[in-house]
């Protein structure tokens, strides 16, 4: 006789084992219409397992995210049912849940078309109609791979030799389709209405590129039609704000077949770079960092001492000379250990912080690339701290700080949290983890600040804590870190005389604000949609004239503002004004200063912004006052 105890702490006897969905109509005929799954004692089943003991339980909604995914999950195989039906040679593979969404990975001999995507997303809804039931199944492993060796499916047989023998098989089978999967499903597809794919791109069987390319079809689902438009809605808002595309129209960048995952930086985006740049270089400077420089080439052997080697070696460019192997540097800090090495240090001298705008190269997967968000040359606005262990908290504090201001001048207010403890392989002592992970999570407690803990994801040298941004379109974006490491000092020797005379490995503390410049771009890009804030705008004021006549005063201007700092250019074609207003707003430059007969006899400027307000006119000195109050209002400006 089980008892089921409910999430409000009621509980209900039962003179036999029962089900999720006998739960929920005991309950009421709402609840166990909206039932998807159980979640018995802390683990997730379908409505129709039987539940033999006493057990907490929690029945999912759609109301809640677990609800969510599994409708997405069972969505997946919808595109499983549907494309059999259409396609029958076609041969599946997987079909996980991702974030908002789901996909499944299709081998077939053909490549799948737009129409073909319209056709099965056609076929799913004719299913859904069908009302049927989604029936589960546990079996043996033995039927299993004979249940999918008639049906020849070659990957899910592969996946079942990979599965435990101690691991249970479940088989779902919609209608005359049969699917392998953990669950949970929905017991009906009545529970299925909003959905729409996405796309069709390829993707190498278990990512490995040795393997048979498949074909890989996205789609999202959501638990009604409004969320479903909404998240559409900010699908096509994204698209619009793609910055290869505003990249392109506001020359600012592009990439080539030449070099790829390297940046061909035109003037105005190398200006909005230099601002960055040029804006760190001055924060930083402040608080007590000294910029390096460290070259670009370095001998296998430091990788090998440093441990990058082993790990990295496949995604490093190599080259060679004189008989020696040499690795392009992928990251910083193997070089900065080298130049803490020069010279005796005491413990007088730390923390020692060291910073460099260090140019790196890694080589991504071509697959992997996108535009600016993933290169295979980056700058990192890197830097390490040579401390002692009792500095590691004080120093993380200030780097906390240091965070949030630079994100609230860029207009980031929502910083996202987390801290990444030990994995189960390790260097260190556990009193030293417990040591540095109580100095990371005191920090972010003593600032006041929510996060969130990652058991087990730091690095194998130390723990983390990640920063991550939500732009305009509450997309996460993971761009600082700090991470306290107490194995590479170690390995490459570096070492400070401690008050008592002995030499000691100092703790080293990676951290970058902003992560990849080139990302970093690409996300105010896109956060933007490139209309930057003064502070940023690669070209602060356009003037322009009205006639010829007003040439030499819109020369003046210009040289004036450029006088005083301004990032200006001007526009003295012999074209309409309208057509310079137009054109100039397209490329969302601030503030456009139009002069003509008018403006000239008065030694004005008539204002308007990008937004096409008109602010009148008014004298160059009265406008510089404007300009200035907007270049102040550094991270409080409206997307």
């Amino acid at each position: 006789m089980p008892i089921i105890t409910l999430p409000d702490g009621s509980k209900k006897n039962f003179k036999s084992p029962v089900t999720t969905l006998e739960v929920a109509e005991s309950i009421g005929p709402g609840l166990a219409k909206a039932a998807l799954a159980g979640k018995v004692n802390g683990k997730l089943i379908d409505t129709c397992i039987p539940i033999n003991s006493d057990a907490s339980l929690n029945i999912i909604t759609s109301k809640d995210q677990e609800g969510i995914e599994i409708i997405r999950h069972s969505f997946a195989h919808l595109i499983g049912h549907a494309v059999k039906q259409l396609y029958p040679e076609a041969k599946m593979a997987i079909g996980p849940v991702i974030e908002d969404g789901f996909y499944y990975d299709i081998s077939y001999k053909n490549p799948f078309t737009l129409n073909d995507l319209e056709s099965i997303e056609q076929r799913i809804k004719k299913l859904i109609k069908q009302n049927y039931k989604v029936i589960v199944e546990t079996v043996s492993h033995q039927k299993a791979k004979e249940t999918f060796l008639r049906r020849n499916e070659s990957y899910k047989v592969e996946i079942i030799n990979q599965i435990p023998s101690s691991e249970e098989i479940k088989l779902y089978k919609h209608q005359e389709y049969i699917d392998m999967c953990r669950g949970p499903h929905v017991p009906n597809t009545s529970h299925l209405s909003s959905f729409k794919l996405m796309k069709v791109s390829g993707a190498y069987w278990r990512g490995d590129s040795n393997n048979e390319m498949l074909q890989r079809i996205y789609g999202t689902a959501w638990k009604n039609s409004k969320d479903l438009n909404s998240y559409l809605k900010k699908i096509e808002e994204a698209e619009k704000r793609d910055h290869r595309k505003l990249g392109k129209k506001l020359s600012l960048f592009h990439i080539q077949e030449e070099s790829p995952g390297m940046i061909f930086w035109h003037p105005k985006g190398w200006a909005i770079y230099q601002i960055l740049e040029q804006y760190i270089r001055t924060i930083i400077n402040s608080k007590g960092y000294q910029e390096i420089k460290t070259p670009q080439a370095v001998d296998r052997t430091l990788w090998e001492k440093s441990g990058h080697w082993e790990k990295f070696k496949d995604d490093m460019f190599t080259t060679t000379s004189e008989n020696r192997e040499y690795a392009i540097k992928p990251m910083n800090c193997p070089c900065h250990v080298m130049i803490f090495n020069q010279g005796l240090k005491s413990y007088r001298d730390l923390p020692i912080r060291l910073a460099e705008f260090g140019s790196c190269h890694r080589n991504e997967a071509s697959g992997a690339l996108h535009g600016l968000m993933r290169v295979r040359n980056f700058i990192q606005d890197d830097a390490h701290i040579f401390c002692s262990e009792n500095q590691i908290q004080e120093e993380v504090n200030n780097f906390i700080d240091l965070v949030f201001e630079v994100y609230k001048a860029f207009g980031f207010d929502s910083v996202l949290i987390k801290l990444s403890t030990r994995p189960e392989k390790r260097v260190g002592s556990d009193q030293i983890w417990d040591k540095s992970e109580k100095s990371l999570s005191d920090a972010l407690d003593s600032k006041g600040l929510e996060w969130s803990l990652l058991p087990g994801e730091g690095a194998f040298y130390g723990p983390k804590i990640e920063f991550s941004l939500k732009d305009c379109l509450n997309r996460i974006w993971q761009c600082g870190t700090i991470q306290v490491d107490f194995s590479m000092p170690e390995r490459l020797g570096a070492a400070y005389i401690s008050e008592t005379g002995e030499k000691k490995v100092p703790v080293m503390l990676h951290r970058a604000i902003l992560g990849s410049f080139e990302r970093f771009v690409g996300i105010l890009i896109e956060h933007y949609a490139g209309n930057f804030p003064v502070w940023l705008s690669p070209i602060q004021v356009m003037v322009m004239s009205i006639t010829n006549r007003n040439n030499e005063f819109c020369l003046n201007v210009k040289n004036e503002l450029e006088k005083n700092g301004y990032r200006v250019d001007y526009d003295l074609r012999n074209e309409k004004i309208g057509l310079k207003i137009r054109e100039h707003t397209i490329q969302k430059i601030p503030y456009l200063l139009i002069i003509g007969d008018k403006e000239d006899e008065k030694n004005e400027v008539s204002v308007r912004t990008r937004e096409g307000k008109e602010i009148g006119s008014m004298n160059l000195k009265e406008f510089m006052i404007l300009l200035e109050k907007q270049i102040e209002l550094k991270g409080r400006l409206k997307k």
